[in-house]
C-alpha cells in the first residue's frame, strides 16, 4: 500500500512538474538594456515605454503563437561598466533575445556577454562601425552605420560650400569614429580640417575648448557627440559672442538639446538623423504615434527609442516565424528570410553582418521655436 502511494504521489508530482513547465512554456522573455539614469535617461526611458507599449498589444492579441511576452528591463545608466552588469544580469534571466541598447560604447561593452551567453541582441541607438566588423554572428542593430552618417555630413558640408572646418568629437566609440570618418572623407574632398580634438563629456563649462576652436578661425564646427555636450556648446558659444555654424551628428537629436541650449541659442542648428517621429510616415509608424500619444500623452523624444520598437517588431516576427526560436535560427530568418520588413521606421532589412541595410538619413534644422524641420 504504502509502495503504491509513493507510486501515485510520484506521478503527482510529475503531472505537477509538467503543467508547470507548460505554463512556464507559454511565457517568452525579452530582455531589454537601456539607460534610465544617467545624462541619456530621457532616451531610456522612452525606449522602456515603447517596447511595454507594444509587448502589451502583442499580449492583447494573444502574444506569439499562443505564448504571451514578458519584458525583462536592465538599467545600463549609459555606462560601459553598468552595462557589463546589466547584461551579465540580463543572461541570467532565461531571455531569448535582447533590444539595446543607447550609445555605441555601452553597447560595446555588452557585446561578448550576450555573444558568449548564445544570446541574440538588436542595438538600436549604436552606430559605431566596428560594432558589426567583429565577426559576432548574433548581432544586429535596427539603426545604421557611421560611414553612411559620414558621407551625409562630407556631402552637406560641401554642399553649404565651407571648406575650413572644425571637428569636435568626445573619445566615445561612436563620436570618435565618426569623427574619423568624416575628417578623411572631408579631406579628400580637398576640404581644410584647421582642428580636430576631442571635450570631455560630461562637464559644464566648455569656454576653454571653444576658445580653442575659435583660434583656428573655421567656418563651421562639426560636432560627433551627444546632445547634453552639444546644448552646452551651443549656449556657451552664444554667451561668447561666436556665431559660428555648427553641424551635429545622429546623437544630437534630442529635444533635450533645445532645453540645454535655450531656443536662441539652438536656433539654425543643424543636425544629421535617421526621420524624427513625426516625420515617419509608414502607415505603421503612424498608428504607432497614435497609440503612443494616447498611452503617454506625448511623442516620443527622438526616433533612437523608436528603433526599439523596430527593434521588438523583427524580433515577434522572427520569433513568429520559426519553429525553434534559438538564436541560430532567429540570427539565420533575420539575415536570409526578413525582407522589407515593414518597420516604423521604414522596411528594414539586414546583411551578413547584421546592418541595416538602406540610407535613412535626414538634415534637420532647428527653428526660433526650437522645432526640429526636416531640410529639403
Amino acid at each position: 500500500m504504502k509502495k503504491r502511494l509513493c507510486v501515485l504521489g510520484c506521478l503527482t508530482l510529475v503531472m505537477l512538474l509538467l503543467a508547470l513547465g507548460s505554463a512556464w512554456a507559454k511565457t517568452i522573455r525579452i530582455g531589454l538594456m537601456c539607460p534610465l539614469t544617467g545624462s541619456w535617461a530621457s532616451e531610456g526611458q522612452d525606449m522602456k515605454q515603447i517596447v511595454e507599449l507594444l509587448v502589451g498589444e502583442t499580449n492583447k492579441a494573444g502574444g506569439i503563437n499562443g505564448h504571451q511576452i514578458e519584458l525583462i528591463v536592465e538599467d545600463d545608466g549609459g555606462d560601459p561598466r553598468q552595462a557589463g552588469l546589466a547584461a551579465t544580469s540580463l543572461t541570467t534571466k532565461d531571455i531569448v533575445a535582447v533590444i539595446g541598447t543607447y550609445g555605441s560604447s555601452v553597447t560595446e561593452a555588452s557585446q561578448n556577454i550576450y555573444a558568449e551567453s548564445d544570446i541574440l541582441q538588436v542595438a538600436t541607438g549604436s552606430t559605431s562601425i566596428r560594432l558589426s566588423e567583429k565577426g559576432l554572428p548574433l548581432f544586429f542593430r535596427t539603426c545604421p552605420r557611421d560611414d553612411e552618417q559620414g558621407l551625409v555630413a562630407a556631402k552637406i558640408l560641401d554642399d553649404l560650400g565651407f571648406t575650413k572646418i572644425a571637428i569636435l568629437h568626445d573619445n566615445t566609440s561612436y563620436a570618435k569614429g565618426l569623427a574619423d570618418e568624416g575628417k578623411a572623407l572631408l579631406e579628400k574632398n580637398g576640404k581644410d580640417i584647421v582642428f580636430y580634438d576631442a571635450l570631455t563629456p560630461g562637464e559644464r563649462d566648455y569656454n576653454a575648448i571653444l576658445t580653442k576652436v575659435k583660434s583656428t578661425n573655421p567656418e563651421v564646427i562639426f560636432f560627433t557627440g551627444y546632445y547634453p555636450e552639444a546644448g552646452m556648446l551651443l549656449r556657451q558659444k552664444m554667451e561668447a559672442g561666436w556665431d559660428v555654424p555648427m553641424l551635429g551628428g545622429d546623437a544630437t537629436n534630442n529635444p533635450d538639446l533645445v532645453k540645454i541650449a535655450g531656443n536662441k541659442a539652438a536656433e539654425g542648428y543643424l543636425f544629421l538623423s535617421p526621420p524624427v517621429p513625426g516625420d515617419l510616415d509608414t502607415p505603421e509608424a503612424k498608428d504607432f504615434l497614435a497609440a503612443y500619444q494616447g498611452a503617454y500623452g506625448s511623442e516620443p523624444g527622438s526616433v533612437w527609442a523608436v528603433l526599439a520598437g523596430d527593434a521588438y517588431r523583427v524580433l515577434v516576427e522572427a520569433i513568429a516565424k520559426t519553429d525553434d526560436p534559438s538564436s541560430a535560427n532567429l540570427a539565420s530568418y533575420l539575415k536570409t528570410t526578413l525582407k522589407d520588413f515593414s518597420g516604423l521606421t521604414g522596411k528594414i532589412s539586414f546583411n551578413d553582418k547584421g546592418d541595416r541595410v538602406g540610407d535613412l538619413y535626414r538634415v534637420y534644422k532647428v527653428d526660433g521655436e526650437g522645432r526640429f524641420v526636416l531640410q529639403p
